[in-house]
């Protein structure tokens, strides 16, 4: 029996491969741009996806099993394509949810204690300039967090924020009568006036989009910070610099941006009251194996004409095994 074709939009981790190379050939596309995927895609029977997909790409993919994401965000995926065509869709929440709660720890710590910057100082400057700057820090203890979005990553960073740091904790999220007992739901608005802290841990949607905006980035507290590991666009960028340049904010920690890769003359880069990684803050090695396993569990699952168990779509099911039927035999 001829063995299917998985495409991977780009490598995945070791732990994943072995998986797939047991029931299938992998192809890893060479690279990422939309032609190249478009074409790619044309002999596979199922697709994992790291990179943004071409808008039309379920046009061409006609034996298409399945699509699973590397990840949680669906944003790389045209949703309304693959669910009018018929095509599951599964994810991978929760196997990051530690990495990135631990990420935007390690975020409050920064903008409270400015290791970074006391390190800079003592190299370039001296003893005396670096214990200077550092009677500026505060304590993250009785401060108040606003966390916006307590999903599998919001909710872990709020038990630590209350546990650990004894922090009030302000959520806001679609579903406010799910919060944890021990965050106080609060209205947008409300959470960025009373906050000490924003961190943005929310999917990127139509309801999210521009959430931080000019005006609510306005209303935060003078002396106020922001940690985003949501999405770029869910926050006004120009604005935020605005804020920092002024100084009217104490800082921010950003791993994601409108653009990506982060081009060089964008004006974050020129601030020395922000933090900036490269889209890391789930990028563990214990992570990155649950990540590579899970995902490559569920494209099996889909080989097999089985539900993946983090169905996005699920109500594409029973269309979907009438339009497979002339498909090759499941594995």
């Amino acid at each position: 029996m001829t063995r299917p074709t998985v495409l991977l939009t780009n490598p995945i981790g070791r732990e994943g491969i072995e998986i797939l190379d047991k029931v299938a050939n992998v192809v890893i596309a060479p690279d990422t741009r939309h032609e190249t995927l478009l074409e790619y895609v044309r002999d596979a029977d199922a697709l994992l996806v790291r990179a943004y997909l071409p808008p039309n790409i379920f046009d061409v993919a006609r034996r298409l099993r399945g699509v699973v994401r590397y990840a949680v965000g669906l944003d790389m995926i045209p949703m309304e394509a693959a669910t009018a065509k018929s095509i599951p869709v599964a994810n991978v929440p929760g196997v990051n949810a530690v990495s990135v709660a631990e990420y935007c720890v390690s975020a409050l710590l920064l903008l409270t204690r400015r290791m970074h910057r006391m390190n800079h100082l003592l190299r370039t400057d001296s003893w005396e300039a670096s214990r200077a700057f550092a009677e500026g820090n505060t304590e993250l203890s009785g401060r108040t967090i606003g966390i916006v979005g307590l999903g599998n990553i919001g909710a872990r960073l709020a038990e630590i924020c209350h546990a650990g740091f004894r922090m009030r904790v302000l959520g806001n999220q679609r579903r406010m009568d799910a919060l944890p007992a021990f965050v106080t739901g609060a209205d947008i608005d409300t959470l960025c006036r009373e906050s000490d802290f924003i961190a943005l841990c929310c999917p990127l949607a139509e309801g999210t989009r521009n959430l931080m905006s000019a005006a609510r980035i306005g209303l935060m507290k003078p002396g106020a910070g922001l940690i985003n590991v949501a999405r770029g666009p869910v926050v006004d960028e120009m604005a935020l610099a605005a804020a920092l340049r002024d100084e009217r904010l104490c800082g921010a920690v950003v791993d994601v941006y409108h653009e990506q890769p982060l081009r060089r003359d964008h004006p974050f880069l020129q601030l020395d009251n922000m933090v900036l990684t490269a889209h890391v803050g789930g990028l563990t090695q214990q992570s990155m194996r649950r990540l590579s396993e899970g995902s490559a569990q569920e494209v099996v699952r889909l080989l097999r004409d089985e539900k993946p168990v983090n169905f996005v779509n699920p109500e594409v099911w029973e269309q979907h095994l009438v339009r497979i039927r002339g498909f090759a035999p499941a594995v």
